[in-house]
């Protein structure tokens, strides 16, 4: 099994597609990383030599921000906005969806299960 920035990447799958179990590594940045590294993208990663893996792990540490890096720099950018009080900040804060969804039905997965609020029953009159 590789090791390529900190993640054992799968070994009987094709390298593109295994190096996308690297977060911040899509199929397209894969692509690329291969290429730059000349390496064949459907090359099975147990079939990379030692040669072959330095080589695109010495391209991601060189051009590509990935894992905890990028984990990092995602949070404080989120903290950033949070901090300076702009709308997007104040959505992020409150737990809302950011990017101009509707909230009236949906935005579940940000808002979290639904909280029932039931009518209060009438008091009887005798």
């Amino acid at each position: 099994m590789a090791r390529i920035a900190g993640i054992d990447i799968p070994k009987d799958k094709r390298t593109v597609i295994a190096l996308t179990y690297v977060y911040g590594i899509g199929p397209t940045i894969s692509s690329k990383v291969l290429t730059q590294a000349k390496v064949s993208p459907d090359t099975r990663v147990k079939d990379l030599t030692d040669d072959e893996v330095a080589r695109i792990r010495k391209v991601i540490d060189k051009d590509i921000e990935v894992e905890g890096d990028l984990r990092r720099s995602i949070t404080m950018d989120i903290k950033r906005l949070m901090d300076i009080g702009c709308y997007r900040g104040l959505r992020h804060r409150r737990g809302l969806p950011v990017r101009g969804q509707r909230t009236h039905t949906n935005a579940r997965t940000r808002k979290g299960p639904k909280k029932t609020v039931g009518a209060r029953a009438k008091k009887s009159a005798k």
